[in-house]
């Protein structure tokens, strides 16, 4: 039993603003009681001294609002459950939509589906390779420019063979690139009956640093694999020596390699008779290609293995009608269309890595 006559600063202070209250909440009739005990245990409060008793109806009427109003004033409130406490910043980070992560994902394109012609089968997978992330400062100054970040006009060379020299294919995917991010400039230097080896020269070398390119590609291996005696070892060493070239005057430049798309060797039987046959040579060098891109830290893009590889790749521009008689160059549907295949790529790539 605690009385309200206890001395100690605190609990006597306390209780005379309490006594202010509860005469102020019950009024007159309670009004003449000047002493009070409170139990803790029960929280029944007992009055002790009364100058004017009132009515007991009044006193059980409101012996509910007498222990309210000690409870409000004596004890401290809690929820019902307990508030939980704040959780970590790391747990609750781990999932969230953080603003960097949805800027990322506002900044990704869409990538426009490929009408192939009827008689395409077999088709692998359009998509770049780029393990080590070679192109990633590529994909940011695209990203800035996308984003409106940045104004500064992004420059690609496309270096090659006729395929290139030809400008549909490069410009098919340059002008693809430019209504998608802007400001590109996308420059084609093809060199007809071109090797890796012509662009060896420390003339053309310079012709391609001058333009300050962010992205140098490199599209070749038709002409090498045309040769009836080629040599993996010799093919190597050769795209080793352009690679080195271009890395000694362009060191922070990023290098994307396509393979080529498939082609027939020929066989004259008569004089006014030739007959094509697929080149077997083109699938070694693919391969040859993909392990030199794989050890000297090149992204690629495997066209051959996309339009169908070495079962498919040649069967399927042959059947569609998008070769020419040659059997080795393609009529400019064609090349629009290795364009288109080539512009799908890199924008999945794109997305990949805004999105990820």
């Amino acid at each position: 039993m605690e009385r309200n006559s206890t001395t100690g600063g605190g609990l006597m202070k306390r209780n005379n603003v309490n006594r202010v209250l509860l005469n102020d909440f019950l009024g007159a009739d309670y009004a003449d009681y000047t002493d009070y005990s409170v139990d803790t245990n029960t929280l029944n409060v007992t009055f002790l001294r009364q100058k004017n008793p009132c009515h007991p109806c009044h006193l059980r009427m409101k012996d509910l609002f007498i222990t309210t109003l000690f409870l409000l004033c004596f004890f401290p409130l809690h929820a019902q459950d307990p508030i939980p406490s704040c959780p970590l910043i790391s747990k609750v980070t781990a999932n969230c939509d953080t603003l960097r992560s949805y800027s990322q994902r506002t900044d990704t394109v869409a990538v426009p589906q490929i009408a192939f012609p009827s008689g395409f089968q077999q088709l692998g997978e359009n998509e770049l390779t780029d393990s080590l992330g070679i192109l990633n400062p590529f994909w940011e100054k695209l990203r800035l420019l996308h984003a409106g970040f940045s104004t500064d006009t992004i420059r690609i060379v496309h270096i090659g063979d006729s395929h290139i020299r030809g400008r549909i294919l490069p410009r098919t995917t340059g002008t693809l690139l430019t209504e998608t991010f802007g400001a590109i400039s996308y420059t084609d230097m093809g060199i007809n009956g071109a090797f890796c080896t012509t662009f060896t020269r420390p003339d053309r070398i310079s012709d391609i640093a001058a333009l300050h390119p962010d992205l140098v590609i490199l599209s070749f291996g038709t002409n090498e694999s045309h040769n009836r005696r080629y040599n993996t070892l010799l093919h190597y060493r050769q795209m080793d020596e352009l690679v080195r070239m271009l890395r000694d005057s362009l060191p922070n430049v990023p290098l994307l390699m396509t393979t080529p798309p498939g082609s027939y060797d020929s066989f004259r039987k008569s004089r006014r008779r030739r007959t094509y046959s697929i080149n077997p040579r083109t699938a070694i060098a693919v391969e040859t290609m993909r392990r030199f891109a794989d050890d000297n830290g090149l992204a690629v893009w495997d066209m051959y293995e996309a339009v169908g590889g070495r079962q498919r790749a040649c069967l399927n521009w042959q059947e569609a009608k998008l070769m020419r008689p040659d059997h080795v160059h393609y009529l400019p549907e064609g090349y629009v269309l290795q364009g288109e295949l080539f512009y799908q790529a890199l924008l999945k790539a794109y997305n990949d890595y805004v999105g990820y």
